[in-house]
């Protein structure tokens, strides 16, 4: 996104920051560092100095994270799938495609568990998204998407002959970066023939250089071979008698992801140290199965079971363009979500629960600090209150009322003597506009979203406030010639 404004653009970076980090909460981090904004403004408007407001937010900020790790978050040692699919529901509940958060929520915990990766060591599991393809095709309804076992590589990514198998098992893969087509001198190279009967023996002998590589990547064992540049119909013809597949015009990066994947090294060149052409069996990806498959309709390879880590690819459906990059994001969401809560093992009740419960919290801290400070931090409080209040407008109910009601929960919660669960977990409905144990209802998020929420947004708050002034130097007039 292309702002001028340099306050604008610490929002945006913000955004992309919260995106990069925990992949949810864009929305809540902007609105959060605003409101923030608008009341150290105000503050500094009344003799307050921006010093004083940074110490307070500061100090405000150490103690939410303190508050919600110690009394908010809910520790899963034993993460059930209930509790990875509601985590993705309630992060899909908020995008355009909020009615079929079911079926998506159920596609991001599929595609989770099928890529998780536990780490010998540690022994800790890891669920990178990254391993999870996304493919959009045009044609049906969001809920004719699909998951497929294994990565894709496509469209369009399919057998270069049709004399090739469509199904290789035991693949053993040759990732490529060269040209497998018939050698020709480069731009600017001339060859001064004396005798024309030396001619023939040249093109032959362009003819040959192609025929030993492919004879190199063939003796290694290579049934699969994929290649970011061209192959010509003379080395297709070497490939179809060995009876392996060959696909042209990969892209670089989805071969990277293949190397990872399968064990594999990626070539760009087979000349060695000493100028000689050599290919090892152990730059060879290996899988368990190599399949061309046609989906939608384009021709798609998919490969299954690679040595080192598990793949899967999201096949989205949606009417048009828009549609399907709206679904790809919100699907990207919910992927993030499921993974911070899964490797976090740590959650809490959403629908405003934890802000209003924050908002109490430092309001009786502010009282407990002498110093100026104190102001701040009641600000601070205030300012937390703006995500219950936009959730109950979005929903189209009295947000006075329900953040009131909420506030009281919250309130008797923190009270000494109390032991009531439902109280703690108070959180809106936006359904039916009513209060309720959010927790108990399914209604929660990563405690990682939250924290890096409330960090985030504070420093870009501070980072704007120690901004004394602006020096905007004016482009350079051009000499009309």
């Amino acid at each position: 996104m292309e702002v001028e404004p340099p306050a604008a653009r610490v929002l945006v970076q913000l955004s992309e920051m919260q995106d990069k980090e925990v992949g949810d909460g864009t929305t809540s981090v902007v609105i959060l560092a605003s409101e923030l904004l608008k009341r150290a403004h105000e503050l500094v408007k009344n003799g307050i100095h921006p010093t004083s407001v940074m110490a307070g937010y500061r100090m405000a900020m150490k103690e939410s994270i303190r508050f919600i790790k110690s009394e908010l978050a809910v520790k899963t040692d034993k993460l059930g799938r209930e509790v990875a699919f509601n985590v993705a529901r309630t992060t899909l509940s908020s995008k355009i495609f909020g009615r079929e958060s079911d079926f998506f929520a159920n596609m991001a915990v599929d595609a989770m568990a099928m890529v998780k990766d536990v780490d010998p060591e540690s022994g800790k599991a890891r669920y990178p998204v990254k391993s999870v393809g996304i493919i959009k095709q045009h044609g049906g309804s969001a809920k004719d998407s699909s998951l497929i076992h294994g990565f894709v590589l496509g469209p369009g990514m399919g057998r270069a002959a049709q004399g090739m198998p469509r199904t290789v098992t035991g693949a053993k893969i040759a990732l490529l970066d060269i040209d497998l087509r018939k050698t020709k001198m480069a731009m600017g190279v001339q060859v001064v023939v004396t005798d024309v009967s030396k001619l023939e023996d040249i093109r032959k002998r362009e003819a040959d250089i192609t025929k030993e590589r492919i004879d190199l990547i063939l003796g290694t064992g290579a049934n699969v071979i994929l290649t970011t540049k061209g192959i010509d119909d003379m080395a297709l013809k070497y490939f179809v008698e060995a009876g392996a597949i060959a696909v042209r015009r990969c892209k670089k990066e989805d071969l990277r992801r293949i190397a990872k994947l399968t064990g594999g090294t990626l070539m760009i060149t087979l000349a060695d140290m000493e100028g000689n052409e050599t290919y090892d069996a152990s730059m060879l990806g290996q899988a368990d199965e190599v399949i061309e498959e046609r989906i939608c309709d384009d021709d798609h390879l998919v490969i299954k079971g690679g040595k080192t880590q598990r793949s899967c690819c999201c096949l989205l459906r949606g009417a048009n363009m828009h549609m399907l990059d709206e679904v790809e994001r919100s699907l990207h969401d919910a992927l993030c979500a499921v993974k911070r809560t899964m490797e976090s093992a740590s959650v809490v009740p959403g629908g405003g629960s934890v802000e209003a419960a924050l908002s109490i919290y430092l309001e009786n801290f502010a009282t407990t600090i002498g110093s100026r400070e104190q102001l701040a931090i009641a600000e601070f409080a205030e300012a937390m209150l703006v995500i219950p209040k936009q959730l109950a407008v979005n929903a189209a109910q009295d947000a006075t009322d329900i953040v009131a009601k909420l506030r009281s929960n919250h309130n008797a919660a923190q009270s000494a003597g109390n032991t009531d669960p439902d109280l703690k977990r108070s959180g809106l409905d936006c359904i039916s506009g009513k209060i309720q144990n959010n927790l108990a209802a399914g209604i929660i998020e990563p405690a990682l979203s939250k924290v890096k929420m409330i960090q985030f947004a504070t420093e870009a708050a501070i980072t704007v406030l120690r901004i004394d002034d602006m020096i905007k130097l004016a482009p350079e007039e051009q000499q009309q010639q």
